[in-house]
Formats: structure tokens, C-alpha cells, sequence
């Protein structure tokens, strides 16, 4: 299993942040966690999954807020086939994305199992026109702008939505409710991995709705 997160400016750290759940289900975290702190067949479970930071030239460091940076792991050219894919916002006012980074996104959306968006990460793929006809979330501020602009899209005031493989989320930390439901629903139930990893990180346990 293979995840990503493809930086095209500066990206908010709370944005790509809520891959570290998934990164908590791996045998490389597991292996490293105190018996005390977990079921005794826990680290039996562990997920077999590799981590993919791309960029288009694969060369750039890809900037993160507060001053942190990333090394990207693969280019576009060089980036395998992808299970899940993650987005997160472009961090530049009036971005306009190359054709290749659209082509890019169209290809991961094509071939993956999940195309998951935090906060405006879905602006991306809403141009690469993967978002069309589906019911989709985003920030609240940003919601009348994309109903008038982009009617094509059902855009409902949740934290998060989920529309077949996409999943979009609202500003910021909806990412990590975004992230539980996700790792809920295929990794969930009791006695699972994954409701024990959200229990020991303590990930936020709330309604999709707006009511908390």
C-alpha cells in the first residue's frame, strides 16, 4: 500500500498532517510501542505501507509552513502506481496548476482505491475536473464562492464528505475527523488496529456535522 501527498507550492503543515494516522498503523511505529500502552496481538496487525512525498521534478524541496520543508521521494515520472493519495492546499494566491500536475492528478485519481483532499486541496483536482458531479466539502468560507463558481459540484457544509473514492474535507483540523472516518471504514470496528491507533493518539471523535 502506497500514499502520497504531491506539493505544488507551500503547504500548511495540519494539511498533510493527518497522514501520521496511517503512518500509526505501520509496523515501523508499532514494533516501537511500549506493551503497556497496547492490546497484546496490537502490533500483529500492523499495515505494510510505504510513503510516497512527490513533486513534479522529484528535485525541489517542497515547502511546509512555519519553516519546514520536504524532500520529495519521487517525481512525477518516477511515482508508482498509488492505493491512497492525499492532497493538501496550495499556499499561493491565484494558483494556477501546470498541465502536467493536473495530468499527474488525473492519473492518481484514475488508479488509486481513496483520493483524499484537506481543507483547500480539493481546488486542485476541482480544475482537473475530478470533482465534477460529486458531493464534495471544503472550507466553510469558501463554500458560497464554489457553489456560484462551481455548480457542477454538490457542495455540502460538512466536515467531511465522501463521494465513492473521494474523500474532501473542511479547513484545516476537519482533516483529522476526515482521517478517522477514513481509517474508521476500512481499518475500524471493535478490537481493530485502527480504532486502537485513534484511541492511543487520541484523534477527535466528532459528528460529521458542524453541531459540536
Amino acid at each position: 500500500m502506497e500514499t502520497y501527498t504531491v506539493f505544488m507550492s507551500m503547504t500548511e503543515i495540519l494539511d498533510v498532517a493527518p497522514i501520521d494516522l496511517l503512518n500509526g498503523m505501520t509496523k515501523a511505529v508499532l514494533d516501537n510501542v511500549p506493551a503497556e500502552f497496547s492490546p497484546a496481538d496490537f502490533k500483529t496487525k500492523a499495515l505494510d505501507i510505504g510513503f510516497h512525498w512527490v513533486s513534479e521534478t522529484g528535485q525541489r524541496t517542497s515547502r511546509l509552513t512555519s519553516g519546514l520543508s520536504v524532500v520529495p521521494t519521487d517525481s512525477f515520472a518516477t511515482c508508482p502506481p498509488l492505493d491512497i493519495v492525499l492532497m493538501g492546499a496550495v499556499l499561493q494566491e491565484g494558483y494556477q496548476p501546470t498541465e502536467a500536475e493536473l495530468a499527474f492528478v488525473r492519473k492518481c485519481h484514475e488508479d488509486c482505491s481513496a483520493f483524499l483532499t484537506i481543507c483547500a486541496g480539493m481546488m486542485v483536482p476541482l480544475q482537473a475536473g475530478i470533482l465534477k458531479g460529486l458531493t464534495c466539502t471544503a472550507p466553510q468560507a469558501m463554500l458560497p464562492m464554489l457553489r456560484e463558481k462551481a455548480p457542477e459540484t454538490n457542495w455540502v457544509e460538512k466536515r467531511w464528505a465522501r463521494d465513492g473514492k473521494v474523500w474532501t474535507s473542511g479547513v484545516l483540523l476537519n482533516g483529522q475527523d476526515l482521517m478517522v472516518a477514513f481509517v474508521r471504514e476500512y481499518w475500524g470496528g471493535e478490537g481493530s488496529l485502527g480504532e486502537a491507533v485513534i484511541q492511543l493518539g487520541s484523534w477527535p471523535l466528532r459528528s460529521v456535522n458542524y453541531d459540536e
